[in-house]
């Protein structure tokens, strides 16, 4: 078995079983900013098959999503019909939500991809990759460089989270 391969097995049991482990990262996770830098990435071989590179340049950042239904303001005065409800579907996925957050909180990098990384009862947890625009090393390589220049992918929903989301409202 192959390094990556044992990687993504661990990773996949580790889920499973819901093990200290998990249950320790999951607590650490909540109390930190929803937005945070992180060093490594906790799935290096996820990380890898959407194109992340230990190099200058590339950036990991953790977002975290509260999960459940979009709450909506609370009316002022007046009528209150029935129909006018507080809690609505969100119109994009967890994680194209997550790769906006990072792409808002990170304005000089683009998001090149993201996936997920855990759950627990209140909170989604992704990681996104992304690369700053201006970097050398980044503007050198020209797959980087090519998926740097497109700005504001997150936000036109030309990531595969965004994709997914955008081609599900155009099936006839």
């Amino acid at each position: 078995m192959g390094a990556y391969r044992h990687i993504t097995s661990t990773f996949k049991s580790e889920y499973k079983e819901r093990g200290d482990i998990l249950k320790s990262r999951l607590v650490t996770w909540r109390s930190e900013p929803s937005v945070l830098r992180v060093e490594h990435p906790t799935n290096l071989a996820r990380a890898r098959e959407l194109g992340y590179k230990a190099k200058q340049g590339v950036v990991i950042a953790r977002i975290r999503i509260r999960k459940g239904l979009r709450k909506r303001a609370k009316p002022r005065g007046g009528r209150k019909p029935s129909k006018a409800g507080r809690f609505f579907a969100r119109e994009a996925s967890f994680q194209a939500i997550a790769e906006q957050r990072a792409a808002s909180k990170f304005a000089n990098c683009e998001v090149l991809n993201s996936y997920y990384v855990g759950e627990d009862g209140s909170f989604k947890f992704f990681e996104a990759i992304l690369l700053d625009r201006n970097h050398p090393s980044v503007m050198n390589d020209k797959l980087y460089a090519q998926a740097a220049s497109r700005k504001n992918k997150a936000y036109r929903a030309l990531t595969s989270a965004g994709r997914k989301h955008r081609d599900s409202l155009h099936k006839p």
